[in-house]
């Protein structure tokens, strides 16, 4: 219990959270991964590959979670970075699942998408912050630039990151306090863009389309009018438009209320990325609507209130602005997960955050479990059992620096309590 204590500081709350959503995962992914095993020369190669990203997020978990919370704001460097990364994966990216999201360096890919989403949170977080030095309206505009451009060069290949990042962003001004009428003017341009986008996509005759639009908005198109048929059962044909979500239907009905237990699960096997984009149907069909489906989903509502909580007690303006980045980052990027899951919404390709088979997503949504727990342990004083106080960045200040007097003299107190002026 001593060590336990001295090695997960912060939030035990968070602690928790995130084990909990470690142990789902590793369940999940080792059932939800048949197909990929069958097809793998080694059989344990692909849950060992994610167990061996959890092992490497546990560990930026560990490392953040005691790196106070004012020294991320040196991490706004990403932003710009990302920005390189997304021009280099648009010009000579790597291609997978007919999308152009990847960046294969030595032999290992990653996605440029994933950097960009963390280097915004930190570089909106630490705006905010400094609306008094720049202004508000100067602050909103710079966050425009830096955080559109990012939306933008992600948007030809992945519009539902893109769409995530922007809303994760814009909240986070919202709570901000950026300029009110900026935000809503902000809001009604994106709408009006946004119908006239999808009036072309939507109406725009099959054979114009693809031969004047992008291959993903194409892609776009057909799964927006998959999800808006008309269901005639006595009619309805599987196919491979609508294998995914129909698939994910028969596993979420399969499971019922309580479940058949993990790994004996049917749908996995017919399932494509059962593994990531529909593992929480897997998870329904395994663990049941109560337990599985309800269970997980609960993990997250809890987890964006707790950050909340962690924000209110933090005095100074970048770890709360940070913690609320993160926290809502990971929550709402679930609840997409979960809503196509059940066909509340057209396909979008999120995985379920910490759960599904991954890599750079996992490692990054391990930082931001690791950057929670640092606010709440350096800046609200939340899970510290050895003295430590509740805001250790004003009070490490504080600490180490010595009372002034009016002429800049260090003072001393003496037997009496009285001070003495040192030269």
């Amino acid at each position: 219990m001593e060590l336990a204590n001295k090695l997960f500081k912060g939030d035990r709350t968070i602690w928790v959270i995130y084990m909990f959503l470690c142990l789902v995962s590793i369940v999940e992914v080792y059932s939800a991964t048949s197909t990929l095993a069958y097809k793998a020369v080694y059989f344990w190669s692909p849950i060992m590959r994610h167990a061996w990203f959890l092992f490497i997020g546990f560990m930026a978990v560990l490392a953040l979670h005691n790196i106070p919370s004012r020294y991320f704001s040196a991490a706004i460097i990403i932003l710009p970075c990302a920005i390189i990364l997304l021009i280099v994966t648009l010009c000579a990216g790597v291609s997978k699942n007919d999308a152009l999201r990847w960046i294969s360096f030595m032999g290992a890919s990653f996605q440029p998408s994933e950097f960009a989403k963390f280097g915004s949170i930190v570089f909106v977080a630490f705006m905010l912050s400094k609306q008094e030095r720049f202004t508000p309206d100067r602050t909103f505009w710079i966050i425009l630039s830096g955080v559109g451009l990012a939306c933008a060069l992600i948007l030809p290949e992945n519009f539902s990151t893109a769409f995530l990042l922007g809303a994760v962003c814009y909240l986070m001004m919202i709570i901000g306090q950026a300029p009110a009428k900026k935000l809503v003017w902000l809001l009604v341009i994106l709408l009006l863009l946004g119908g006239l986008a999808f009036a072309v996509v939507r109406y725009m005759p099959a054979d114009v389309a693809g031969k004047y639009l992008p291959d993903r908005m194409v892609t776009w198109n057909e799964r927006i009018k998959d999800f808006g048929k008309d269901r005639d059962e006595s009619k309805y044909v599987l196919n491979d438009d609508n294998l995914q979500v129909n698939h994910a239907k028969i596993a979420i009905a399969r499971g019922g209320i309580i479940g058949n237990l993990p790994g004996r699960s049917v749908q996995r096997d017919f399932l494509p990325v059962a593994f990531s984009d529909f593992i929480y149907a897997i998870i329904i069909e395994e663990m049941g609507l109560v337990i599985g489906g309800g269970g997980v989903l609960a993990l997250y509502v809890i987890l964006l209130f707790r950050v909340a909580v962690i924000a209110r007690r933090c005095k100074k303006l970048f770890p709360k602005y940070l913690a609320l980045g993160c926290g809502l980052q990971i929550a709402i990027q679930a609840f997409l997960n979960m809503a196509v899951a059940v066909n509340l919404i057209p396909v979008t390709g999120q995985p379920l955050p910490l759960i599904s088979q991954g890599g750079t997503s996992i490692v990054f949504t391990c930082m931001c479990f690791g950057i929670i727990l640092s606010v709440s342990r350096f800046s609200a004083g939340m899970g510290n059992e050895d003295g430590e106080t509740g805001n250790g960045e004003e009070e490490e200040t504080a600490a180490a620096a010595v009372e002034m007097n009016g002429d800049g003299r260090a003072e001393e107190e003496d037997g009496n309590g009285n001070g003495d002026n040192l030269s």
